[in-house]
């Protein structure tokens, strides 16, 4: 089992995504990072679930999908880190 570390760009990230969900519904704002934030420490056991991602093609930079966002990841020796989490209408330059 790894540990999972988020680093500050996605941390910023998933308070912009609560931000934009809160002026409609806290509820779901809160249901919404609650699930993403479960779903990237589910890495910390199947840190390989994710595919690579396309725009980067390395192995060790991977994504995971929750509803329209990717969760994306990379995978050190030390701890899988958590690097941004985008949604998927957005364009990724990688």
């Amino acid at each position: 089992m790894k540990k999972v570390i988020w680093t500050d760009t996605a941390k910023n990230h998933i308070s912009l995504i609560w931000d934009f969900i809160a002026a409609d519904s806290i509820f779901y704002a809160n249901k919404v990072t609650d699930e993403i934030i479960e779903a990237a420490e589910r890495l910390s056991i199947f840190n390989r679930m994710g595919r690579t991602v396309p725009e980067i093609n390395k192995e060790n930079v991977r994504e995971i999908f929750y509803a329209s966002y990717r969760i994306m990841y990379e995978i050190r020796p030390e701890a899988i880190y958590i690097t941004q989490i985008i949604h998927g209408a957005m364009n990724f330059k990688g």
